[in-house]
């Protein structure tokens, strides 16, 4: 599995982004795709996830609201639309991929979101 994230940049607070997660090459019938966020210095913060073939969502708590993840199967990508951007949602944001197990075994580089106040 193959992934690239893209999307991100620099924005004032209070706007929305969507950041896409292009899929390639191989996939499995269980597979996950998962948007996470990291900040340096800090651990890998999981924001949602999206299962491949059933469109099921999930997400961590303190994600819900301004949040959503989406797919596209047609184009082979998942969304996560982030509204209301606050400072602190500045990070590296990466999608990661399950394999045949639930862990997360594939991952693209991340795309950069600034929130400037």
């Amino acid at each position: 599995v193959q992934l690239q994230a893209y999307g991100g940049g620099l924005v004032q607070a209070g706007d929305s982004l969507r950041l896409s997660c292009a899929v390639s090459g191989r996939t499995f019938s269980r597979m996950s795709i998962g948007w996470f966020r990291q900040v340096p210095g800090k651990e890998r913060e999981f924001i949602a996830s999206i299962n491949w073939s059933g469109g099921g969502t999930g997400y961590k708590d303190s994600m819900k609201g301004r949040f959503t993840i989406s797919r596209d199967n047609a184009k082979n990508t998942v969304y996560l639309q982030v509204t209301s951007l606050r400072p602190e949602d500045t990070a590296v944001y990466r999608c990661g991929a399950t394999g045949a197990g639930a862990s997360y075994d594939y991952w693209g580089q991340g795309t950069e979101v600034t929130v400037s106040s």
